[in-house]
Protein backbone atom coordinates (compact mmCIF):
# COMPACT_ATOMS: atom_id res chain seq x y z
CA UNK A 1 0.00 0.00 0.00
CA UNK A 2 2.81 2.35 0.89
CA UNK A 3 4.37 1.84 -2.55
CA UNK A 4 1.50 2.59 -4.22
CA UNK A 5 0.83 5.66 -1.96
CA UNK A 6 4.54 6.76 -3.22
CA UNK A 7 3.85 6.06 -6.81
CA UNK A 8 0.78 8.36 -6.68
CA UNK A 9 2.15 11.14 -4.69
CA UNK A 10 5.59 11.08 -6.96
CA UNK A 11 3.21 10.91 -10.35
CA UNK A 12 1.51 13.42 -9.14
CA UNK A 13 4.14 15.71 -8.40
CA UNK A 14 5.67 14.76 -11.90
CA UNK A 15 2.44 16.33 -13.62
CA UNK A 16 3.47 19.76 -11.49
CA UNK A 17 6.27 20.24 -13.77
CA UNK A 18 5.26 21.87 -16.91
CA UNK A 19 6.71 19.75 -20.00
CA UNK A 20 9.45 21.44 -20.36
CA UNK A 21 10.71 21.60 -16.98
CA UNK A 22 10.06 18.01 -17.45
CA UNK A 23 11.98 17.69 -20.27
CA UNK A 24 14.99 19.18 -19.06
CA UNK A 25 14.71 17.02 -15.92
CA UNK A 26 14.81 14.00 -17.79
CA UNK A 27 17.76 14.86 -20.51
CA UNK A 28 19.36 15.75 -17.60
CA UNK A 29 18.92 11.84 -15.96
CA UNK A 30 19.61 10.43 -19.37
CA UNK A 31 22.96 12.41 -19.83
CA UNK A 32 23.75 11.41 -15.82
CA UNK A 33 22.75 7.00 -17.15
CA UNK A 34 25.03 7.82 -20.04
CA UNK A 35 28.26 9.22 -17.37
CA UNK A 36 28.06 6.59 -15.15
CA UNK A 37 26.65 3.65 -17.31
CA UNK A 38 27.42 3.94 -20.58
CA UNK A 39 24.74 4.80 -24.03
CA UNK A 40 23.83 1.15 -23.62
CA UNK A 41 22.81 1.44 -20.72
CA UNK A 42 20.31 4.22 -22.02
CA UNK A 43 16.16 2.93 -22.62
CA UNK A 44 12.85 4.74 -21.99
CA UNK A 45 12.20 2.41 -19.26
CA UNK A 46 15.28 3.21 -17.54
CA UNK A 47 15.22 6.54 -17.65
CA UNK A 48 11.60 6.65 -16.27
CA UNK A 49 13.03 4.61 -13.01
CA UNK A 50 16.09 6.65 -12.67
CA UNK A 51 13.62 9.86 -13.32
CA UNK A 52 11.29 8.52 -10.75
CA UNK A 53 8.05 8.77 -13.00
CA UNK A 54 6.10 6.45 -15.06
CA UNK A 55 7.10 4.47 -18.63
CA UNK A 56 4.42 6.63 -19.79
CA UNK A 57 5.45 10.07 -19.65
CA UNK A 58 8.90 9.22 -20.69
CA UNK A 59 7.29 7.90 -24.01
CA UNK A 60 5.49 11.17 -24.32
CA UNK A 61 8.43 13.61 -24.00
CA UNK A 62 10.53 11.06 -26.61
CA UNK A 63 8.23 8.00 -28.29
CA UNK A 64 11.14 6.12 -28.93
CA UNK A 65 14.98 5.62 -27.45
CA UNK A 66 16.15 6.57 -30.97
CA UNK A 67 14.64 10.07 -30.47
CA UNK A 68 16.07 10.58 -26.79
CA UNK A 69 19.84 9.43 -27.85
CA UNK A 70 19.18 12.02 -31.31
CA UNK A 71 17.87 14.94 -28.35
CA UNK A 72 20.09 14.25 -25.88
CA UNK A 73 22.93 14.36 -28.60
CA UNK A 74 21.63 17.71 -29.36
CA UNK A 75 21.14 19.35 -26.02
CA UNK A 76 25.07 17.99 -24.79
CA UNK A 77 25.98 20.24 -27.94
CA UNK A 78 23.84 23.00 -27.58
CA UNK A 79 24.86 22.95 -23.61
CA UNK A 80 28.66 22.91 -24.71
CA UNK A 81 28.44 25.31 -27.43
CA UNK A 82 26.20 27.79 -25.55
CA UNK A 83 28.83 27.78 -22.70
CA UNK A 84 31.88 27.96 -24.50
CA UNK A 85 30.32 31.04 -26.45
CA UNK A 86 29.41 32.76 -22.59
CA UNK A 87 33.09 31.79 -21.43
CA UNK A 88 34.78 33.80 -24.67
CA UNK A 89 32.23 36.57 -23.99
CA UNK A 90 34.33 37.49 -20.51
CA UNK A 91 37.22 39.15 -20.65
CA UNK A 92 39.35 41.22 -22.89
CA UNK A 93 41.46 39.31 -24.93
CA UNK A 94 43.52 39.65 -27.81
CA UNK A 95 42.77 38.12 -31.24
CA UNK A 96 45.74 36.09 -30.47
CA UNK A 97 44.59 34.55 -27.57
CA UNK A 98 41.09 34.29 -28.75
CA UNK A 99 42.15 31.93 -31.73
CA UNK A 100 44.34 29.79 -29.17
CA UNK A 101 41.06 29.56 -27.23
CA UNK A 102 38.56 28.95 -29.76
CA UNK A 103 40.96 26.34 -31.32
CA UNK A 104 42.13 24.30 -28.56
CA UNK A 105 38.35 24.18 -27.23
CA UNK A 106 37.23 22.46 -30.78
CA UNK A 107 40.08 20.13 -30.72
CA UNK A 108 40.14 19.20 -27.58
CA UNK A 109 36.32 18.34 -27.82
CA UNK A 110 35.83 17.23 -31.29
CA UNK A 111 38.95 15.02 -30.57
CA UNK A 112 38.11 13.19 -27.62
CA UNK A 113 36.61 10.30 -28.15
CA UNK A 114 35.56 8.82 -24.56
CA UNK A 115 32.94 11.91 -23.66
CA UNK A 116 29.59 11.60 -23.18
CA UNK A 117 29.02 13.37 -26.53
CA UNK A 118 30.77 10.76 -28.70
CA UNK A 119 29.31 7.87 -26.30
CA UNK A 120 25.77 9.09 -27.44
CA UNK A 121 27.11 9.28 -30.98
CA UNK A 122 28.62 5.89 -31.34
CA UNK A 123 24.72 4.61 -29.94
CA UNK A 124 23.56 6.36 -33.19
CA UNK A 125 26.47 5.22 -35.62
CA UNK A 126 24.73 4.36 -38.69
CA UNK A 127 21.35 6.30 -38.55
CA UNK A 128 20.13 8.65 -41.23
CA UNK A 129 18.83 10.98 -38.21
CA UNK A 130 22.19 11.02 -36.63
CA UNK A 131 23.66 12.21 -40.33
CA UNK A 132 20.96 15.17 -40.11
CA UNK A 133 21.34 16.28 -36.89
CA UNK A 134 25.56 16.09 -37.15
CA UNK A 135 25.09 18.67 -39.92
CA UNK A 136 22.79 20.39 -37.80
CA UNK A 137 25.16 20.82 -35.02
CA UNK A 138 28.12 21.33 -37.56
CA UNK A 139 26.15 24.50 -38.15
CA UNK A 140 25.43 25.89 -34.61
CA UNK A 141 29.50 25.46 -34.21
CA UNK A 142 29.60 27.49 -37.43
CA UNK A 143 27.30 30.57 -35.82
CA UNK A 144 29.57 30.20 -32.71
CA UNK A 145 32.52 30.66 -34.53
CA UNK A 146 30.85 33.62 -35.96
CA UNK A 147 30.07 35.25 -32.59
CA UNK A 148 33.67 34.98 -31.23
CA UNK A 149 35.26 35.92 -34.14
CA UNK A 150 33.07 38.96 -34.89
CA UNK A 151 34.59 41.81 -32.77
CA UNK A 152 38.11 40.97 -34.82
CA UNK A 153 37.51 41.95 -38.03
CA UNK A 154 35.42 43.92 -40.77
CA UNK A 155 34.71 41.40 -42.83
CA UNK A 156 30.80 41.55 -44.03
CA UNK A 157 28.53 39.22 -42.03
CA UNK A 158 28.12 36.97 -45.23
CA UNK A 159 31.63 36.95 -45.67
CA UNK A 160 33.12 35.91 -42.37
CA UNK A 161 29.93 32.97 -42.28
CA UNK A 162 31.37 31.61 -45.53
CA UNK A 163 35.08 31.06 -43.45
CA UNK A 164 34.17 29.75 -40.46
CA UNK A 165 31.93 26.63 -42.39
CA UNK A 166 35.63 26.60 -43.91
CA UNK A 167 37.06 26.62 -40.35
CA UNK A 168 34.60 24.42 -39.00
CA UNK A 169 35.36 21.82 -41.89
CA UNK A 170 39.36 22.70 -40.82
CA UNK A 171 38.60 21.65 -37.17
CA UNK A 172 36.87 18.56 -37.97
CA UNK A 173 39.38 17.00 -40.57
CA UNK A 174 42.40 18.28 -37.66
CA UNK A 175 40.52 16.41 -35.00
CA UNK A 176 39.70 13.21 -37.02
CA UNK A 177 43.86 13.57 -38.07
CA UNK A 178 44.45 13.54 -34.14
CA UNK A 179 41.73 9.79 -33.28
CA UNK A 180 44.20 8.35 -36.38
CA UNK A 181 47.31 9.29 -34.76
CA UNK A 182 48.26 11.36 -37.56
CA UNK A 183 48.87 14.43 -35.02
CA UNK A 184 49.55 14.56 -31.88
CA UNK A 185 46.68 17.27 -30.32
CA UNK A 186 49.25 20.02 -29.24
CA UNK A 187 50.14 20.24 -33.05
CA UNK A 188 46.67 19.98 -34.20
CA UNK A 189 45.44 23.13 -31.80
CA UNK A 190 49.04 24.97 -33.75
CA UNK A 191 47.78 24.84 -36.89
CA UNK A 192 43.95 25.38 -36.20
CA UNK A 193 44.72 28.25 -34.02
CA UNK A 194 46.84 29.76 -37.54
CA UNK A 195 44.13 28.96 -39.51
CA UNK A 196 41.89 31.07 -37.09
CA UNK A 197 43.98 33.67 -37.12
CA UNK A 198 44.68 33.71 -41.26
CA UNK A 199 40.52 33.64 -41.25
CA UNK A 200 40.19 37.55 -40.95
CA UNK A 201 42.47 38.65 -43.67
CA UNK A 202 40.14 40.95 -45.65
CA UNK A 203 41.81 40.21 -49.09
CA UNK A 204 39.09 37.97 -51.41
CA UNK A 205 39.59 34.58 -50.07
Amino acid sequence: MRSAIEKGTREKGSRRLSKAVRRRQLLDTALRIVRKEGADRLTLGHLAASAGVSKPVAYDHFGTRSVLLIELYRWIDTERVNAFRDAMATGNRSFEETAGMLAAAYIDCAADMTDEFHSVGAALAGSEEKAAVFQELLDHSVQMFVSVLTPFGALSSEELERRCVGLVGAGEALSAAVVRGKLDRSEAEGVFASMIKGSLDERPA
